[in-house]
């Protein structure tokens, strides 16, 4: 926190939508702020990123009542007064219709200092993911910016619609839906031909992004048919016939489905970065939380004591690891026992801390692990892993005379979400794609979070994705239908098993 009588206030821009679309400087500014003020249309997620400390307040809407801009004016004042590090999070670029001029003038005033992170405005983010260049050699070399808010229809408006119309060679209208037909009329009046091809792109550079394109002749008609809403911005200009060539956004394979991922939230980022690049709306809803178990010192079992440490997780190596450091041991206490990895992803957690294993078997299978692992009979193998595992692998070890030491070092716990209710309409009405099961404990905790629905029933408008036979099973049993199943117990096998799967393109 600031030690100044007076903190500092960063206006942040946040770009139009896309979350990985704000600046390096704009994330570092959330990482260290006491207090985010932060627009109503901005991609929520990105408040994740702050300190647990930070104070998270949804900015009053200017466009409701004019005093909103002066609530909001007196909470950057008031915060900032305190001593804190204050960040206005604003949608877009502040300086591009973003009221940043307005909120740092009175900053001015005030005496508190302030700096500017400038953000992706909308006019360009949404035009390049609708494959739209604003400029372009053998089409356009000037681009304005205009506002098609009310203000800019009334008569005594500052805009000179006579002369901009014919002005420039593209035309980007922010906030002008509403007064579409208006803003047509006023430009082909003014001189502007009425075949010149525009395009109107909704909520741009996210899985929701539409696009309707026209002329200033047939723009209006084709708008109303499909009844495109705010917030959207609307390109004048030849530009516009690149769009069928420079097509990237909404033509992955994933673009506009919506996938639901179980996964507990702190594993699911991976998961979600792989769908969201293939295009999908992924709606992260954990129905598991991973808890360390407390262990007294003297019960946690140190690798010297074994001939074998098998990890099937990274949870597993993660949190032994862990435990072998609170009571100041590290790699080395390894170099008397092999060590077993089960999965590319538990070998790359095992990399990070120094080791290579000295065996990987070819399935994550309990009664694979203990078929393939070699001279065990009489050994002391230890098995650190999560309370509610399945007996087959420790079992199939003791079955070859081995000494298993299986330890309990984490659990698996039932998380129960705020908003179940919205994702159980949106289930029965059949608004989400696919639903993804990683483990048994998600299905099982999934389908406990609706009591009252029949399993079957609950997922009968989604593809049900399942990553291994474990997995599927489990779902099997609880009566779900499984449409998509990964060729390997893996992320990266299940994302592509998803974006494989031709159902999903028709649903």
């Amino acid at each position: 926190m600031s030690t100044e009588k007076n903190g500092i206030v960063y206006i942040v821009g946040a770009g139009p939508g896309d979350k990985k679309l704000i600046t390096v400087k704009g994330m570092a500014c959330l990482q260290k702020a006491d207090v985010v003020i932060y627009d109503l249309l901005l991609n929520d997620s990105l408040l994740e990123y702050c300190p647990e400390h930070t104070l998270k307040i949804k900015a009053p809407d200017p466009r409701i009542r004019s005093t909103r801009q002066d609530e909001l004016n007196r909470l950057l004042i008031e915060h900032a007064k305190t001593g804190k590090v204050v960040v206005r999070l604003k949608g877009g670029d502040p300086f591009i219709f973003g009221r940043g001029g307005e909120e740092a003038t009175v900053l001015v005033q005030e005496g508190i200092p302030f700096e500017i992170v400038p953000g992706v405005t909308s006019g360009i983010a949404a035009s390049a993911y609708a494959g739209i260049p604003v400029t372009h050699r053998d089409f356009a070399s000037s681009v304005a910016f205009v506002t098609g808010h009310s203000a800019a229809m009334h008569a005594d408006s500052n805009i000179n619609w006579s002369q901009l119309a014919t002005a420039v060679d593209t035309l980007i209208v922010y906030m002008g839906v509403a007064h579409l037909s208006e803003i047509v009329d006023r430009l082909i009046s003014s001189g502007r031909d009425r075949h010149t091809p525009v395009s109107l792109v909704r909520v741009g550079t996210t899985p929701q992004q539409t696009v309707a394109q026209g002329t200033l002749e047939s723009i209006v008609e084709k708008v109303e048919a499909v009844q495109m809403s705010s917030p959207a911005i609307i390109i004048v200009g030849q530009v516009n016939n690149l769009r069928e060539h420079l097509r990237w956004f909404d033509t992955k394979p994933l673009f506009g489905k919506r996938i639901l991922i179980t996964r507990a939230r702190a594993q699911a980022s991976e998961f979600a970065e792989r769908l969201e690049a293939e295009g999908a709306e992924v709606i992260q809803f954990p129905t598991i939380e991973i808890q360390p178990i407390a262990l007294k010192v003297e019960d946690i079992p140190t690798p010297d004591t074994y001939s074998w440490v098998i990890f099937t997780s990274v949870n597993a190596v993660e949190i032994y690891y862990s435990l072998l450091n609170s009571i100041g041991l590290d790699t080395r206490s390894f170099l008397t026992c092999q060590v077993c990895a089960v999965g590319p992803k538990t070998i790359e957690a095992l990399n990070g801390i120094g080791i290579n294993p000295d065996f990987v078997p070819t399935h994550s299978s309990g009664n694979v692990i203990a078929k393939e692992l070699k001279n065990v009979e009489g050994k002391n193998i230890l098995l650190p892993r999560a309370k509610i595992a399945t007996a087959d692998l420790p079992k199939g070890l003791r079955k070859r005379g081995a000494n298993v030491h299986d330890v309990a070092i984490y659990d698996t716990l039932k998380v129960e979400s705020e908003c179940k209710d919205v994702i159980l309409k949106d289930l029965l009405e059949g608004s989400i794609d696919v639903v993804t099961f990683t483990s048994s404990s998600t299905v099982r905790n999934f389908l406990e979070m609706f009591p009252e629905q029949n399993p079957k029933d609950l997922l009968s408008h989604v593809r049900v994705a399942v990553i291994g036979p474990t997995t599927e099973a489990t779902a099997s049993k609880h009566g779900l239908r499984i449409d998509i199943r990964a060729k390997n117990a893996t992320i990266e096998s299940l994302t592509q098993a998803v974006v494989s799967d031709k159902s999903i393109m028709q649903h």
